[in-house]
């Protein structure tokens, strides 16, 4: 071979292997991220050529999928009840991608996970258009019904969670204002964008795509001391919930020279827990709280889950209790005020983890995961999170609970035949406490066998009430009561 020939064969040789480099650098090294770059639009069309797998709520799909009328996208995402469930699912847009469950189960429902990959190849064997697999929830839905429509008739905004004490399965989880993912669900540049934009929160001030459940933090008032005096049991401060408390009248916090307020003419001077805890006595758990100081009061929160985000798997934003307060701050912040701040799940885990004798399991929404055919992908096993509470504390503050239902400022949760155990909570915010307060509830019930089939947290917000009007025991309890009643009802 002559020179120019050899040098023409060595050239196209050099070509042929940059061109291997390169299909085998596109195909392997490349592949994950071409595949996931948000302007392949083939990877779309492929998401949405075929129906959604669902969620599933006590047996039945709360989701469904219809044929679009517009555009490339051959199956767009539709719910029923979408408002209502909406918390739970999050939505599935052709055009505005996904939240929640859509979004995070996503390679499940369109049947793209890697663990169905076994199905997938059945599926391409038999010449079977690839099917999405379902997300069976842990939802109860006569409890998430309670709980929705409780908070729609009462009006303003608000949430509710409920939890499953001895398994940390979430039964309920309502948000309100709503908003139906049905609405914006395609692709149409007109009625989809119109719909999105009226949800947003520029412009809509009541904001009905913030989850209230999960994403926002609220003063939890009152329904803190709960926490307050799981710290006072758990460190010997006090060893019974009957026991006189070591609490002047008036008490002027530690540094200042400011009295700490009770609301009305209650029994609150050298009160003991349980009757602190039933007239919602701020002096008692207010020095507590100081007593014990930041340190000990931070560590018995954290027990409880604050400040840690929560993964159900939805996430749930950190609730918190402050470190480096001085003694006054910790007192505001031990009866619920100051920087103290808690979501509704995180409130529901405290009376979870009360009515659990003490264990507070980590709460989940996903019961299971399933292909096409309902095969079991994955199921989830309780677990647990913590240990707040010794049983024997935990029962201690179980019957002070029991005691503000049957006897204090929670009897409107009252439920007969039922033992029912909880705190209200009226909870001052604003600029020097200008705002309506929020209105708060925790509760669980216990059946006569001696367990605990559902523990609560249900917050309003109502700014356009009477602020004489608003109290936990008023506005919160009959919420939870309804939801406490649906899941007892479902268990017979």
């Amino acid at each position: 071979m002559n020179k120019p020939l050899r040098r023409i064969a060595i050239f196209c040789g050099l070509l042929v292997l940059a061109l291997l480099i390169r299909d085998n650098w596109l195909q392997y090294l490349q592949a994950d991220k071409l595949r996931t770059d948000p302007d392949n639009r083939r990877v779309t069309i492929e998401r949405y050529a075929n129906p959604r797998g669902d969620i599933i709520v006590d047996g039945d799909p709360i989701t469904g999928s219809v044929e679009s009328k517009h555009g490339d996208f051959k199956y767009k995402r539709t719910y029923k009840n979408g408002p209502m469930w909406a918390p739970v699912t999050g939505y599935s847009s052709q055009a505005f991608d996904g939240s929640f469950l859509e979004k995070i189960e996503d390679g499940i429902l369109t049947g793209n996970d890697d663990r169905l990959f076994f199905r997938k190849t059945l599926d391409m064997i038999t010449g079977k258009e690839q099917q999405g697999g379902n997300v069976v929830t842990t939802l109860n839905a006569r409890a998430q019904k309670a709980a929705y429509e409780g908070l729609k008739a009462r009006g303003g905004k608000g949430a509710v969670v409920a939890l499953e004490p001895s398994t940390g399965k979430i039964l309920a989880l309502a948000s309100y204002p709503s908003y139906d993912p049905s609405s914006f669900a395609g692709n149409s540049t007109d009625v989809d964008s119109k719909n999105w934009t009226k949800l947003q929160k520029k412009n809509n001030p009541a904001d009905p795509m913030l989850n209230r459940a999960l994403r926002e933090t609220y003063p939890p008032g009152s329904t803190f001391k709960v926490v307050t005096a799981a710290a006072a049991l758990e460190n010997g401060k006090y060893t019974s919930a009957d026991e006189k408390t070591e609490s002047p009248l008036p008490w002027v916090m530690p540094g200042t020279t400011t009295q700490l307020k009770n609301e009305g003419n209650i029994p609150c001077k050298n009160a003991t827990m349980r009757v602190a805890l039933q007239y919602s006595c701020n002096t008692v758990f207010g020095k507590i709280g100081a007593d014990l100081g930041n340190d000990k009061m931070l560590a018995e929160a954290k027990k409880f889950g604050f400040d840690s985000e929560q993964f159900t798997p939805t996430r749930s934003n950190a609730s918190v209790f402050s470190d480096n307060m001085n003694p006054s701050q910790t007192a505001l912040s031990s009866i619920g005020q100051f920087n103290t701040a808690a979501t509704p799940l995180q409130m529901a885990m405290v009376a979870s983890a009360v009515a659990n004798d003490g264990k507070l399991m980590k709460p989940y929404m996903v019961d299971e995961l399933q292909s096409s055919n309902v095969d079991p992908v994955s199921k989830t096993e309780p677990e647990e999170m913590s240990r707040p509470l010794s049983p024997k504390n935990a029962q201690i503050l179980q019957s002070m609970m029991e005691t503000v239902v049957k006897e204090g400022t929670g009897k409107n949760a009252q439920i007969p035949g039922v033992i029912v155990g909880g705190k209200t909570g009226t909870a001052q915010h604003g600029v020097a406490n200008s705002a309506n307060p929020y209105a708060w509830f925790i509760s669980y019930a216990r059946l006569g066998d001696g367990s605990s089939p559902v523990a609560v947290a249900a917050v309003i917000e109502d700014e356009n009430a009477n602020r004489d009007d608003i109290s936990g025991g008023g506005l919160a309890a009959p919420i939870a009561r309804s939801v406490m009643e649906a899941v007892v009802k479902s268990k017979k």
